[in-house]
């Protein structure tokens, strides 16, 4: 009955997660295409109140103009919308998943022995820590000296990143590493909103309800943090569905992987920031960072792809050309049937993950492929919970190479 209701949890808390997590993203990435988009006003009138820029936009059977003030405008109005429910509850979402399933079942998700030999408790508070751990020392940054130099900042937090994704990919399991990166981004993007972008912006408030000019330090430092977020969203969005590819967080060099990836997103989000400035230059924007982020995405492409196996897998190759089908259904039984079957055995699971069956000979032969890919990205078993050997991976990749006699 656990595993029963723990999957109910998990199926309502990923909905709730992406539900808030398409508000969130929506409207930022709204905000910064109209911030973009904003020229000068054309009625002196509108200029003379402190009007910066407008927008038109029609959508939806409507017309639209928006107005930004310069700083505030001279009277606030009766009713002003704020927007932080939508990240507080994408972060709340996602912690609780975090917890259910990475920390609560750290010994199938978070950790792998291969790569690190932690007990859970151990791999439970490295992974708490580097959230807050990251977050803290990203403030500093941007609150140091080094934050008023926009592009310098950018080179040290790609810099320390990129050490956090070697690090975590050194201490946990490849899909583990990646969930934890993605978790540590959102914990930055979401901190910016509670501990700048929103006391910020209730300053500016108080500021024009006691009658005094409001500080610009604020509107600037929430600017900043808005601009950041907007950068880690497609990381986040990648880290987020990346538990469904194993040809990347189970790559040999999975920080490599990650790292190339987030940089491509980041890359291409540079690419249609830059296009909503575009009639800043006669309506021109440089397809050098688009073109970076994707010839980025197909070198990793090119990396990742399978070649032809050396050493002591070759070997076990001409083992198994008499295609010993008895003693993969062996394995099979032993190392992935717990899981993979109608009713598994394996504790914490209910179905079996992704709909994938082996527990007869024509499903194993249906499926021959996938597990080729998850042997070769040591993705399966999760956590290497039924203890599959090296030698018992090479007797199965030998067997699918020959063709999966039978």
């Amino acid at each position: 009955m656990s595993a029963y209701l723990l999957d109910w949890l998990s199926l309502f808390g990923r909905w709730l997660h992406l539900v808030a997590g398409i508000a969130w993203i929506g409207s930022s990435f709204y905000f910064i295409w109209l911030d973009n988009h904003l020229v000068p006003p054309a009625d002196p009138a509108i200029a003379a109140r402190g009007v910066a820029g407008e927008v038109w936009a029609v959508h939806g059977g409507g017309f639209y103009n928006s107005h930004k003030y310069r700083l505030a405008p001279p009277s606030l109005p009766p009713s002003l919308h704020w927007f932080y429910w939508e990240a507080y509850a994408t972060f709340l979402s996602g912690l609780f998943l975090l917890c259910l399933l990475y920390y609560g079942q750290a010994e199938v998700y978070l950790i792998d022995p291969a790569v690190a030999a932690l007990a859970k408790p151990a791999a439970i508070a490295l992974g708490v820590a580097f959230l807050p751990a990251g977050w803290l020392v990203y403030h500093g940054l941007c609150r140091s000296p080094l934050g008023r130099n926009g592009r310098l900042l950018g080179a040290v937090l790609a810099i320390l990143l990129s050490a956090a994704a070697w690090a975590l990919c050194h201490l946990f399991s490849g899909r583990g590493a990646y969930m934890e990166f993605g978790a540590l981004l959102g914990t930055i993007m979401v901190a910016n909103v509670f501990f700048v972008i929103i006391p910020g912006q209730r300053e500016l408030v108080r500021a024009k309800l006691a009658g005094r000019e409001p500080d610009p330090r604020h509107a600037i430092a929430g600017k900043q943090r808005s601009t950041h977020n907007t950068y880690f969203t497609l990381p986040v969005l990648f880290a987020m569905i990346s538990p469904h590819y194993a040809m990347t967080y189970g790559a040999r060099e999975n920080w490599l992987v990650l790292i190339a990836i987030c940089a491509a997103g980041v890359c291409l989000r540079l690419y249609f920031v830059a296009r909503h400035k575009a009639h800043e230059r006669n309506g021109r924007t440089s397809p050098l960072p688009a073109a970076v982020g994707l010839l980025t995405l197909a070198g990793v492409v090119l990396a990742l792809m399978p070649g032809p196996r050396t050493g002591a897998g070759a070997a076990a190759a001409g083992l198994a050309a008499d295609g010993d089908f008895v003693r993969i259904q062996s394995i099979v039984a032993h190392r992935c049937s717990s899981c993979h079957s109608p009713k598994p055995t394996q504790p914490g699971f209910t179905a079996a993950p992704s709909g994938v069956l082996l527990d007869t000979p024509e499903r194993i032969l249906a499926r021959t492929e996938q597990m080729r890919q998850q042997i070769v990205t040591r993705a399966m078993p999760l956590g290497n919970v039924t203890g599959i050997t090296e030698e018992e991976r090479d007797a199965m990749l030998a067997w699918i190479e020959h063709g999966a006699p039978h």
